[in-house]
């Protein structure tokens, strides 16, 4: 585990024993005739304002945007938001929070403009949200959300995967992208001993290459994800390392089903007969 938070004793949990992989190089085909048809963005480019990289990646050389934005001059602040998509408006709340996790989505010439002029780093160039969440904190609530409906027209069988998955309620699907020799820096999504309970997602990678690793608290080891359908704690560091082609996966956050940690606490014991009931009735 070396210093990894883990789920039940375990890096991450390959949960291809518990759901049928077998249609995800037909998803992958889905997919990827999809994307050059889905209005897709940019996103990750101010982890480190955020706080949430890893020690190590805070010291690297690569441009996180709210930084870049914070000390900007009022005269090149206001060109900068003449680039959203409502440039008359002065942004609501704190004038110089913009992008993830905030009221001011970047638009696509803002995280261009950020690009080209200031050499912002943004790891994920390709994503899309199958089904929207409002704030990080609703994440996992399905509350009011449908899928968007691009995503049911031009993915129908990847929708109808994620709807079978074991979950209650779904409240975000995402598909991260990474562009070739693009990486993504090492970060949590929560901080181990704040967090009362491990998020509950499941991650898919059809193609099984993404190169997805996570790490300990000092940097010293990765494990790389090599299962194609998966389950990893959050809590600990991870990210994605870099190759010479486009990777993606697919991640799916929401509340599982009943019975469904403990059919995951079941396989980690090793209880095959649970784990093969399970395949088989997907």
């Amino acid at each position: 585990m070396s210093r990894l938070a883990g789920i039940f004793g375990r890096p991450f949990v390959d949960l291809s024993p518990l759901i049928d992989t077998s249609v995800l190089p037909e998803l992958d085909e889905e997919i990827v005739c999809a994307l050059p048809h889905l209005e897709v963005s940019y996103t990750g480019g101010s982890l480190k304002w955020m706080g949430v990289t890893a020690p190590w990646v805070d010291r690297d050389p690569y441009v996180d945007y709210m930084r870049v934005i914070e000390t900007m001059p009022e005269d090149e602040l206001a060109r900068f938001v003449s680039y959203g998509e409502a440039p008359n408006e002065a942004p609501n709340g704190d004038a110089r929070a913009f992008g993830d996790e905030t009221d001011n989505p970047l638009s696509r010439a803002q995280m261009l403009y950020l690009k080209y002029r200031y050499g912002v780093y943004f790891p994920w160039k390709v994503c899309f949200h199958l089904l929207e969440n409002d704030t990080w904190d609703d994440k996992h609530s399905g509350e009011g959300k449908d899928f968007d409906p691009e995503a049911r027209r031009l993915l129908p069988k990847t929708v109808a995967f994620v709807e079978n998955l074991p979950f209650r309620e779904i409240g975000r699907v995402v598909l991260f992208g990474i562009e070739a020799n693009d990486h993504a820096p090492a970060h949590r999504d929560s901080e181990p001993g704040k967090a009362l309970a491990i998020a509950q997602s499941i991650s898919f990678d059809p193609r099984g290459d993404k190169g997805f690793y996570l790490t300990d608290p000092g940097g010293e080891s990765r494990t790389v994800v090599d299962a194609k359908i998966y389950w990893f704690n959050d809590m600990d560091y991870h990210g994605v390392e870099p190759a010479p082609r486009f990777r993606y996966s697919i991640r799916v956050d929401g509340t599982f089903e009943d019975g469904f940690v403990e059919e995951v606490h079941a396989l980690c014991r090793g209880t095959s007969s649970v784990t093969r009931a399970r395949a088989r009735a997907r």
